[in-house]
């Protein structure tokens, strides 16, 4: 089998490293990949972008790749998986139009709404005016999303109306977030625990992976401005075994059904972000269509079962009666990034002394290119340091002593990932 994976990040190079362990596959195809893929042996990178869809479509074709993986969700929503299909490829990633559940926050408001699927209140606006009277009204905290795709960081969590009417100003009247922010979706604080619950699907049955809990805030104690996430570690011990039958119960079956009615053909992994109550009482944040980013890094390193097999088979709706298998270790990952990062910060400076691959450790890359024959930052997130333990802590440790041999003059880096994790192991 030849595969074709779609992307540059770090969850791309966690896909292709899984998927480079199959008996199945004979080639591993990137595009464009990055500075980590281009290091391991088995896997070639392509210069051809996630967004140029003819590009990717025309050189599946030459190729005769027998499987197209989409990792981000730009070319999702952009309706890659149409252009494949039409052109007679198997292509692992939902359609565009439902896609759209992660390309406007509205439309995947509305159908949690439609299908009764638990969520936050909410109301939608391009006027400012109308939106700070709306806010006035509900009272704060509040929290304003960006409708459309902004990496991760068009969400603001306003404790009173100044920072409320800050940041819908700067979304519907700066445009800070381009397109993407000319509307705006307003909803209730919730309080509780977050939790990554992913399952793939072929559209009618779902597997679960194993629950993960991301690190969305720049800062320590998850304070700061909204990234595209600091690190991730799996299980999330928030998820129980009646938090984990509720989320399948309440949110998946009842999405997959809703996506059945509304004619969309889904085929991928679906990702519901949850928030969880202290009486485990659950609502949903988010859905996106693809892999999160970086909760993709621990599940990887936890997966034991042929993913290229199980993305095959979803493609061919075949998903029904298959069981995974999984490394029963905790998993944790440390999100490396630039200094200044969600904000401005530099590229082009020089990474070394980066920790060989382990049975238990392993860096993905993700902000990473070669230059002149020396590995150098190449954006935001620069690689994500993943390692397997015994338990959340034992992970922990070993992930940031391996980052203390890296040698990178802008590292930034959360030193908490996982505290909560912790807390519970050292309660019992």
């Amino acid at each position: 089998m030849k595969v074709l994976i779609v992307g540059s990040g770090g969850r791309e190079h966690a896909l292709s490293w899984k998927i480079s362990k199959s008996p199945l596959v004979k080639e591993i195809f990137v595009a464009p990949g990055n500075g980590g893929t281009e290091l391991e042996n088995s896997i070639i990178n392509i210069d051809i972008q996630a967004d140029d869809i003819e590009g990717l479509a025309q050189f599946a074709i030459n190729e005769k790749i027998d499987l197209t993986i989409i990792g981000p969700e730009n070319p999702l929503v952009n309706g890659i998986t149409h252009k494949f299909e039409e052109s007679g490829l198997r292509c692992f990633g939902p359609s565009k139009g439902a896609a759209q559940l992660e390309g406007s926050k509205e439309f995947m408001k509305d159908f949690l709404k439609k299908y009764n699927i638990p969520t936050a209140e909410y109301s939608a606006f391009t006027d400012p005016i109308k939106a700070i009277d709306y806010v006035r009204e509900k009272g704060c905290p509040i929290v304003i999303k960006a409708d459309g795709l902004a990496a991760g960081k068009g969400v603001t969590i306003a404790n009173n109306i100044d920072e409320a009417k800050e940041a819908i100003d700067l979304a519907l009247e700066s445009e800070i977030f381009g397109e993407a922010g000319r509307k705006i979706v307003i909803e209730e604080f919730l309080s509780g625990e977050e939790a990554s619950f992913i399952v793939m699907t072929d559209g009618i049955n779902a597997i679960p992976f194993p629950t993960s809990q991301d690190h969305k805030a720049r800062d320590e104690m998850d304070r700061g401005p909204n990234t595209g996430g600091m690190g991730a570690y799996s299980p999330a011990p928030v998820v129980d075994s009646i938090v984990h039958k509720k989320i399948m119960q309440d949110v998946i079956y009842p999405t997959l059904k809703g996506l059945q009615e509304e004619g969309f053909k889904y085929v991928g992994f679906l990702y519901a972000g949850m928030m969880i109550d202290q009486d485990k009482n659950l609502k949903v944040l988010e859905l996106n269509c693809r892999f999160g980013d970086p909760e993709t890094q621990p599940i990887m390193m936890r997966l034991k079962s042929d993913l290229a097999d199980l993305c095959f088979k979803s493609c061919e709706s075949n998903l029904s009666n298959q069981t995974l298998e999984w490394d029963k270790k905790k998993s944790l990952g440390v999100v490396i990034a630039a200094e200044g990062y969600p904000s401005k910060y530099e590229i082009n400076k020089k990474i070394k002394n980066i920790p060989s691959e382990k049975n238990d450790l392993k860096v993905f890359h993700a902000g990473t290119r070669f230059q002149e024959d020396s590995l150098t930052s190449n954006g935001g997130r620069v690689m994500c340091v993943t390692a397997l333990g015994s338990s959340i802590q034992s992970a922990q440790k070993k992930v940031y002593n391996a980052i203390s041999e890296i040698t990178y003059e802008d590292a930034f880096y959360r030193k908490d990932i996982g505290y909560r994790a912790i807390a519970r192991e050292e309660e019992k």
